[in-house]
């Protein structure tokens, strides 16, 4: 069973809007074992999206497209797939009253516009729309099932998880059965080496996806008993772990911040931040978490010299010795933080992410980090040049990294983390 995803917006072809919808949509039916083999994104253009309809509805077992559904006159995908089936529209009294209650619930009349969005094309399954006013609807193309998705992110999601996903599921063939792990700290080609030969030797197939700062490994495992298809796929995840290690630092779709909260709250730690050169980046990555104020009790974000001396308490005779990217003005804002948040765990990280500001004893991508701990404070380093952004984001996901190897590491033996000093 194959599928396409066809997208639909002149914002996502002249690149105003980035096309998350296609890529989100691709993970999730590629893990309920669906092979996606066609993205495509076409303009609001009626010819141009009843063109790539009718292709797409040849050559493929199910279509699902996104965007065309609003109440602008631009939203005319309804009204190209009701030409490409040769009926007419028709109007679906339920769609319109919940649109209309939904606009009441904020003080809002219905407007002709709005009203648009209750017709579909004849005998089309309406698929509700619990964040929105633009229902969703399904339809046959020949032997093609398509379905109509809004292109707001989250009420497409929710509307992919409610109606389409389950009918979806009924329809998989053999099972497929795919694991995904989280890699942080090692590039792409030392994991593609240190995996090779584990897909003959346990009959999977390896995918690799590099996000930075991350790099996914997907065990993807296929057969005719589901439960001998997961064992083979767990069999193949595990062997990925051992041989990358603490490289993989999670399963699924589980970020770095949210799996270093997770082990913070497990523990019942708190943590307090002092950041610099991220100003404010890291505090935000834990903050994504939902229910992160049960360990995160807040940062210091002391970019200037002063904010360092008068917030976090670090000696001016300190920052005069040694500068403020250096191990020892780590160690003092981590042990500030601590003390000023009354936290278990301080975290500080400072660098000099450029363009500018860089010497030679202290070039640009140098990052200082400190991990103050009730045991005493932990300092590491490392030099990553790249530009600005690339500097930052790998500093405050390195600096949770380390968090993160700590609080595995003293639930056992106690040990600190290594250093992170790889070029």
């Amino acid at each position: 069973m194959t599928i396409a995803l066809l997208s639909i917006g002149t914002e996502l072809t002249r690149g105003e809007l980035t096309n998350t919808n296609a890529v989100w949509l691709a993970e999730r039916l590629s893990a309920l074992g669906l092979e996606v083999t066609a993205l495509e994104t076409v303009d609001d253009h009626r010819e141009r999206i009843e063109r790539s309809l009718q292709r797409l509805a040849a050559e493929h077992s199910a279509i699902l497209c996104t965007g065309g559904l609003g109440p602008t006159t631009d939203d005319i995908t309804t009204e190209c797939v009701a030409r490409i089936l040769g009926v007419e529209l028709e109007r679906h009294e339920p769609s319109l009253a919940a649109i209309r209650e939904r606009m009441a619930r904020v003080s809002r009349k219905l407007a002709p516009s709005n009203e648009k969005q209750a017709y579909f094309p004849e005998n089309a399954g309406i698929l509700p729309n619990a964040r929105g006013t633009a229902p969703g609807f399904s339809v046959l193309f020949g032997n093609c099932q398509a379905f109509f998705l809004p292109g707001v992110p989250h009420e497409m999601h929710a509307m992919y998880l409610d109606s389409v996903e389950p009918e979806l599921a009924r329809a998989v063939p053999d099972p497929i059965v795919q694991i995904v792990l989280r890699t942080f700290g090692i590039p792409e080609s030392s994991v593609n080496d240190a995996l090779i030969g584990l897909e003959q030797e346990f009959g999977v197939l390896l995918g690799y996806r590099a996000h930075f700062p991350d790099i996914e490994v997907k065990v993807l495992a296929r057969g005719s008993d589901r439960v001998a298809t997961q064992r083979k796929a767990r069999a193949a995840a595990d062997e990925v772990v051992r041989r990358l290690g603490d490289a993989v630092y999670g399963e699924g779709y589980e970020g770095l911040p949210s799996v270093v909260g997770t082990l913070l709250a497990k523990r019942k730690l708190t943590l307090g931040v002092a950041e610099s050169c991220t100003g404010g980046l890291l505090s935000a990555l834990l903050t994504d978490k939902p229910g992160a104020s049960s360990y995160f009790l807040g940062s210091v974000i002391s970019y200037a010299n002063s904010a360092k001396e008068g917030l976090l308490g670090v000696s001016a005779e300190l920052l005069e010795a040694h500068g403020a990217v250096s191990q020892e003005a780590a160690q003092a804002m981590a042990r500030g933080a601590q003390k000023v948040l009354g936290a278990t765990l301080g975290l500080a990280i400072t660098g000099v992410a450029g363009p500018a500001g860089g010497s030679p004893e202290k070039p640009v991508g140098l990052v200082h980090f400190a991990l103050a701990t009730p045991d005493g404070v932990l300092s590491y380093h490392f030099v990553k040049p790249g530009d600005r952004e690339r500097v930052r984001i790998l500093a405050a996901h390195t600096g949770l990294n380390h968090l993160r190897e700590w609080l595995l590491r003293s639930m056992t033996s106690g040990s600190r983390p290594p250093t992170f000093e790889e070029t």
